[in-house]
């Protein structure tokens, strides 16, 4: 399988030169992604509705790459405040609670104040699951 990107897009995207997405053979490596709804490109002011807007964002990539949240073996959390981490806790959960990667929470700056949560993931496509175009 050769090397394949996928795109949210997010003007994020074109303006700094990434991809949301990076299909390479049975891999799937998702970018820090934040609460943003890449559709209307608005964000929420809480932590919680942007660690959910997180994970929808990163469900909707994987699923264009051939895989899905049950697929996540690797997710890093990253946030300016850890003070707000336990609050996301049950959002976390209920995308990732079953599947259970392997995880790690850093308290960093992001590029926008607005962004109070960016999560990275990596996946491993299931054998013979089709990446859609």
């Amino acid at each position: 399988m050769t090397r394949r990107l996928i795109s949210s897009g997010s003007t994020f995207e074109e303006q700094i030169g990434y991809s949301r997405a990076v299909v390479d053979g049975e891999w799937v490596f998702v970018a820090g992604t934040t609460g943003f709804d890449y559709a209307a490109m608005t964000i929420v002011d809480d932590v919680v509705g942007q660690a959910e807007q997180c994970l929808k964002n990163i469900a909707a990539a994987l699923e264009q790459a051939g895989s899905s949240m049950a697929d996540v073996v690797r997710v890093t959390y990253l946030l300016p405040d850890s003070a707000d981490f336990e609050a996301c806790w049950p959002v976390l959960r209920k995308y990732l609670g079953n599947v259970r990667p392997a995880a790690t929470m850093m308290s960093v700056g992001l590029a926008d104040k607005r962004m109070k949560i960016e999560i990275e993931v990596t996946a491993r496509k299931q054998p013979g699951k089709p990446v859609s175009s």
